[in-house]
């Protein structure tokens, strides 16, 4: 795919999530993407022919980066350290663009457990915690590094209010996961 492209298509997709989030799902059409974008509805639809297929994209890649990390993590010895440093990928995973999907996510969950890519998300999201743990870790060690992965991923929303820096949230967040899953 040329460059040109590529960046098109990603302004769609951040464009698209940012009006989601605002005016909802069901209330954005792709007439007012194409408007804010300033582009013809032609443009658009040459990339994307409908509001799902810009979701399902989006989720797309981010089911693709959670494989990759899980791949990646499945390689690591199960130590304090590697499972510091998947948390760590995952805080990095949730970028600013990602991280619009997170609120879009939760603000819309019945939109999300509609598509099949969100489905796909929720199972490759069970199969991330997987990693932070080994088959015979007890109950507690598994809710453990599931609470690890919900405050990675509630660290990068702003639920703490303005006050609070992005980069100051995300840090405690990541703290309070590692805390979680470090050796006892």
């Amino acid at each position: 795919m040329n460059t040109r492209r590529g960046d098109t298509k990603e302004r769609i997709q951040q464009v698209a999530l940012e009006l989601f989030a605002e005016r909802g799902y069901e209330k954005t059409s792709l007439r007012e993407v194409a408007e804010r974008l300033r582009i013809t509805r032609p443009a658009l639809y040459y990339h994307f022919k409908a509001k799902e297929d810009i979701l399902s994209s989006v989720i797309e890649d981010l089911n693709g980066s959670i494989d990759d990390l899980v791949e990646w993590a499945a390689t690591q010895p199960r130590t304090a350290a590697a499972r510091a440093e998947v948390l760590r990928r995952i805080a990095a995973l949730l970028n600013d663009r990602r991280r619009l999907l997170l609120r879009f996510a939760q603000v819309n969950q019945a939109v999300m457990s509609e598509l099949p890519a969100g489905e796909r998300m929720q199972r490759r999201m069970a199969t991330m915690v997987s990693v932070l743990t080994a088959p015979e870790d007890g109950l507690v060690r598994q809710f453990e590094a599931r609470l690890a992965v919900i405050a990675v991923i509630v660290g990068s929303l702003p639920f703490l209010g303005a006050e609070v820096p992005d980069e100051t949230r995300i840090a405690t967040a990541l703290t309070v996961a590692t805390n979680l899953v470090a050796e006892r």
